[in-house]
């Protein structure tokens, strides 16, 4: 689904600083893979490459089989309305709009039929539990429903593969939680490729893959297996070889 190969990014300025390193990186199709280091690491950078938001100073990148570096315009605008879904850790919803319009915005967008968007949105609705608010406004809802609706919304034109970028950094640990255990449901049932990128090594252990990157580089990489609650430990014994700042470790919530 994901093949990168040799990836760099260099920001220039007065002083040129080097984002990534050289990077190779191969993510299966239904695989549900995190990426996690210190700040200032790359990791955000690394998920903009994929998100075709930013664009590499040098190396390939391969998504489903297409390389979007070589797209024009207009075609990677829809490559990355149909192809890819997105997950941010502030929900991106539009507050003057209803959790349903929201979720609906990429079929908009792509000017679906009016029966299969209610039959789409109907259908995502139940499987989040947000049937419910569906005509409620984004200000009348919680942190946690909103991001809900943000997966919705992320997941509503069947992606082939979704990015989130801090899904849980904004919601407190019950919501947290829920959050993950339906971005691991949907993951499962629909085979759907995810890519997340975060610090919380409690919404790192619902994925099947964690990839660390420190300075720019690869650091390690470890595989969950069957019991979550190893994994978990794995991932907060790599964390503290990794080093950082303790904000790095600040949401940690056992």
């Amino acid at each position: 689904m994901l093949n990168i190969k040799n990836l760099s990014k260099v920001y220039d300025g007065k002083v040129a600083h080097k984002a990534l390193a050289d990077i190779d990186l191969t993510i299966e199709e239904g695989e549900f893979v995190g990426i996690m280091g210190p700040s200032g690491s790359g990791k955000s950078t690394l998920l903009n490459m994929v998100a075709t938001i930013d664009q590499p100073t040098s190396g390939s990148l391969i998504v489903n089989g297409k390389d979007p570096l070589r797209m024009k315009h207009n075609d990677l605008a829809l490559f990355r309305r149909r192809e890819l879904g997105f997950i941010f850790q502030d929900f991106n919803l539009l507050p003057t709009l209803t959790v349903e319009e929201n979720i609906v915005l990429p079929l908009t967008l792509d000017g679906a039929d009016i029966k299969e968007m209610e039959n789409r949105v109907a259908a995502v609705a139940e499987k989040l539990g947000i049937s419910a608010i569906l005509k409620k406004r984004i200000y009348e809802i919680s942190g946690g429903q909103a991001q809900r609706t943000a997966i919705a919304r992320a997941i509503i034109h069947n992606p082939k593969m979704v990015l989130a970028d801090e899904p849980t950094g904004n919601l407190d640990s019950k919501a947290s939680r829920a959050a993950m255990e339906m971005m691991e449901r949907i993951n499962k049932d629909d085979q759907t490729t995810m890519m997340m990128v975060t610090h919380d090594p409690i919404a790192a252990s619902y994925t099947e893959r964690v990839v660390f990157i420190k300075d720019g580089t690869l650091f390690n990489e470890i595989h969950r297996g069957e019991n979550r609650q190893a994994f978990f430990q794995k991932i907060i014994d790599v964390l503290s070889l990794l080093g950082g700042d303790a904000s790095d470790l600040s949401s940690i919530r056992v």
